[in-house]
């Protein structure tokens, strides 16, 4: 049996895979540049991509317990923290390079940290 996400849950959710997938489309092209910049760039991707990919799994799993203890919930909240400080950072070297991608790439980034900042153990909880 599950339980119902909460409207912010599913929404961060929503996010943390929007984020993973854009930052996997992103990948790519820095791949191809070749320089020290789209290297750094890209292990911050990788690392972002699977930070939100994590993140996104954890809270479908911890949703899906009927009576999702205490200590889950607050690991949960923990990773949605972590999350946030990975989307943060990258966020700030995205801008840095300051074309129309890593801009909207930046912007999702923002989100996702804005929307894992939400997640506290009353917001896992289904209205």
């Amino acid at each position: 049996m599950t339980r119902q996400l909460s409207t912010e849950m599913q929404q961060c959710i929503d996010i943390c895979h929007k984020c993973h997938d854009t930052c996997e489309q992103m990948l790519s092209r820095c791949m191809e540049m070749r320089s020290e910049q789209s290297m750094q760039l890209s292990m911050m991707m990788m690392s972002c991509a699977d930070m939100c990919r994590m993140c996104a799994d954890m809270m479908m799993r911890c949703s899906s317990m009927t009576k999702a203890g205490a200590d889950m919930v607050q690991m949960c909240v923990r990773m949605c923290s972590m999350c946030a400080d990975m989307s943060e950072m990258s966020v700030e070297m995205c801008r840095q390079v300051n074309t129309p991608e890593m801009t909207e790439l930046a912007d999702v980034m923002a989100r996702c940290a804005d929307m894992c900042r939400q997640m506290t153990p009353q917001a896992m909880q289904p209205a």
